[in-house]
């Protein structure tokens, strides 16, 4: 999925323009977006929960060159589907 498709079904639901479908595509992810920094997690009911989920720093390796190198610790977001979605899929 993409933010293009999302503008797509949004300009085909709502009978918007193009440019307007866009931009109510983009206020929609910024506002997921902005959640997620705020409370660390968002939930669409019936769809699943985006979840922010700390990284340890690790070892890993240089997949080009064999070497060892340090990986910092930082921020991941997960995705766990409902158990609706999951019954449709």
């Amino acid at each position: 999925m993409s933010k293009a498709f999302i503008a797509q079904v949004i300009q085909e639901s709502a009978e918007l323009t193009g440019t307007a479908a866009n931009k109510a595509a983009t206020d929609v992810i910024e506002a997921i977006v902005r959640e997620l920094k705020k409370n660390g997690r968002f939930t669409l009911p019936s769809f699943g929960t985006f979840i922010v989920r700390k990284t340890k720093a690790r070892k890993g390796l240089n997949p080009r060159t064999g070497e060892a190198i340090k990986v910092k610790a930082g921020k991941t977001v997960r995705f766990k589907a409902s158990p609706t979605l999951k019954k449709i899929v």
